[in-house]
């Protein structure tokens, strides 16, 4: 649907639950909360406008990959998305331009992942809701050790997850990545963190060292502040946690109602 404050804005709702945001005009406008603070992971991840290879796991409107291209020109982006019929529609009415270096493909992500070269991105962005759940195949240590033969020496993973108190889905998470890299951080606003109420927060993890200060900065000093947790924070955080290996994956939870709505 038409964003009424913008000429060419658009917003994107899946089954009732709003999804992506693009102003067709301006590119680097990051409407939700959580997509502004992927932005900030992009933007901290290597020195202002270098080309990176990024793999985005769930494309929705193609929001992040949009800005990728405005702010890092030169990167070449594949971007893999489910739903045939949400990339036609988007193809369609918010179509990309020319010489972005965005390549879509309409495919089933834990596959793709499976099959992709090892070591052949800088960057993977997960973002990947059924409706407003994160599907089991992509919530397990195996999915998570993927993930990690995908990225060469030093690549960022960055998730878009969603949880409440007492953060059983996102603590499982946090365990599995635990197991393929050596560098974890959570970013998330400080009532979520807290456990006042059900949210998004981002997983962040590397082999190599994250920018957590220069995020903190930047996330703290956002229209919408959050918090970054890493280091000791994380430890503390997934305390009693253990990995979840895919037999025993489950769905992200189901979010309260009207946690998302459109207000």
């Amino acid at each position: 649907m038409p964003d009424v404050d913008g000429e060419r804005a658009w917003l994107l709702t899946v089954d009732g639950a709003p999804q992506s945001y693009v102003d067709l005009d301006d590119p680097q406008h990051l409407e939700f909360e959580y997509a502004r603070r992927l932005g900030h992971v992009l933007d901290c991840v290597a020195e202002p406008g270098l080309a990176l290879d990024l793999l985005h796991l769930g494309g929705g409107a193609l929001t992040l990959p949009r800005y990728a291209a405005a702010t890092r020109a030169g990167s070449r982006q594949t971007v893999v998305e489910f739903d045939a019929g949400l990339v036609e529609l988007v193809g369609e009415h918010l179509p990309l331009p020319e010489g972005s270096g965005i390549t879509v493909h309409t495919a089933d992500a834990r596959a793709w992942l499976e099959a992709a070269p090892a070591a052949s991105a800088d960057v993977l962005v997960a973002d990947v809701f059924g409706g407003s759940r994160v599907p089991a195949q992509l919530t397990s240590v195996e999915y998570a050790r993927a993930a990690a033969r995908v990225l060469r020496p030093g690549g960022l993973y960055a998730a878009n997850l969603a949880d409440g108190a007492p953060f059983d889905f996102l603590r499982a998470q946090v365990a599995n990545f635990a197991e393929a890299f050596g560098e974890l951080a959570l970013i998330a606003e400080p009532a979520v963190l807290r456990g006042r109420r059900f949210g998004n927060a981002l997983l962040l993890a590397s082999d190599g060292e994250l920018p957590v200060a220069a995020l903190a900065r930047r996330c703290a000093a956002d229209a919408f502040p959050a918090r970054v947790e890493f280091g000791d924070g994380v430890v503390r955080f997934m305390k009693g946690a253990v990995p979840v290996a895919d037999a025993d994956a489950v769905a992200s939870p189901a979010p309260p109602e009207g946690a998302f709505s459109l207000g």
